[in-house]
């Protein structure tokens, strides 16, 4: 019998490539060519499946030029890329790889808050320039995580993972906002609270970003919100670009209305807004907070096993749009 045909549209894993062909034929893109989209679509010619990692958009356009297209597997728990609806009405399975980088990510928006509230990669850059001659008292002095007040909007496995690690290991006081409000035992768990947008921007020393994009979500934090904040309070955004009104936030951070951020996304990434480039009181790391040698390998793992069960059984382990009927 003849094999299915599918795209790997960036570099992944050799033992990932190796697994999926065991049951298709791949056509893989290891050299790590970012095609354009009519590219992109002459790739997926014939195609019956395609590995994405995130940034490739599937779009109606794009299926209407792909007739043979049906699944598309996000090496990601985001899937903005995705039109979902435009997917379903066109009968391709979309999935995505959540849970696998739960903690990792966690991990890494712990850390960018610490580096952030620090003032880490300041002092970094003004050690490495050769400006330090001597101590003072009040030397990049930052503020304190133990025993502050936590702000978590978005609330789902990776928020509460943020919640349990300030809670828990530094004794923070835990607010949250979420479109729904968690169960009283998850809140328990989490020591969390749940109070509105405003009272939380208002409230928090420390506020994290950790919900999807959406076009609802579109800046979330805007020039509006940034002005709620403590002059002393930081930002931190793991979420998505798109979710902060980046250029709002380099204004707020160069006139010092908030005293600083850490940003692991960005609006139009991997373009970086320029002004942010140039304020002093700024973590910036390139979309690494899942990045991890296991938990990569993990994401692409869950991404080869949506395209292997639907493609040869008709199931996927984590769709998005589980309605549309299993594959022929």
């Amino acid at each position: 019998m003849q094999k299915l045909k599918i795209l790997i549209s960036r570099a992944i894993q050799p033992e990932v490539i190796a697994k999926l062909a065991r049951h298709f034929e791949v056509e893989s893109n290891q050299p790590d060519v970012l095609w354009t989209k009519p590219q992109f679509i002459e790739k997926l010619q014939g195609k019956q499946g395609v590995f994405t990692t995130g940034g490739e958009r599937i779009d109606a356009e794009l299926m209407a030029a792909c007739p043979s297209l049906k699944i598309c597997a996000n090496m990601a728990v985001g899937y903005n890329n995705f039109d979902v609806p435009a997917m379903t009405a066109a009968g391709v399975l979309a999935t995505n790889a959540p849970d696998v980088l739960t903690e990792t990510t966690a991990d890494f928006g712990f850390a960018l808050l610490m580096a952030t509230a620090r003032r880490m990669a300041e002092s970094e850059h003004f050690l490495r320039a050769g400006l330090w001659t001597r101590w003072r008292y009040d030397m990049f002095a930052g503020s304190d995580i133990h025993g502050s007040t936590l702000g978590i909007i978005g609330m789902g496995r990776i928020g509460q993972g943020i919640a349990r690690r300030g809670a828990h290991g530094f004794g923070m006081n835990v607010i949250y906002h979420n479109r729904t409000r968690l169960d009283a035992a998850q809140e328990a768990e989490c020591k969390a609270r749940y109070v509105g947008k405003e009272e939380l921007l208002k409230t928090a020393d420390h506020v994290v970003l950790v919900l999807p994009y959406s076009p609802a979500s579109h800046h979330t934090v805007g020039a509006a919100e940034l002005a709620l904040m403590k002059p002393t309070a930081t930002l931190v955004n793991i979420a998505r670009g798109g979710i902060v009104d980046d250029a709002a936030l380099a204004v707020a951070l160069r006139e010092n209305r908030i005293a600083a951020a850490g940003l692991d996304v960005f609006e139009g990434e991997p373009k970086v807004h320029p002004d942010l480039l140039t304020v002093p009181n700024v973590v910036l790391t390139p979309h690494i907070a899942s990045a991890t040698v296991p938990t990569r390998l993990a994401m692409a793992h869950l991404a080869a096993d949506n395209l292997i069960g639907y493609l040869t059984q008709g199931r996927a382990v984590t769709a998005l749009n589980a309605l549309l009927k299993a594959a022929p």
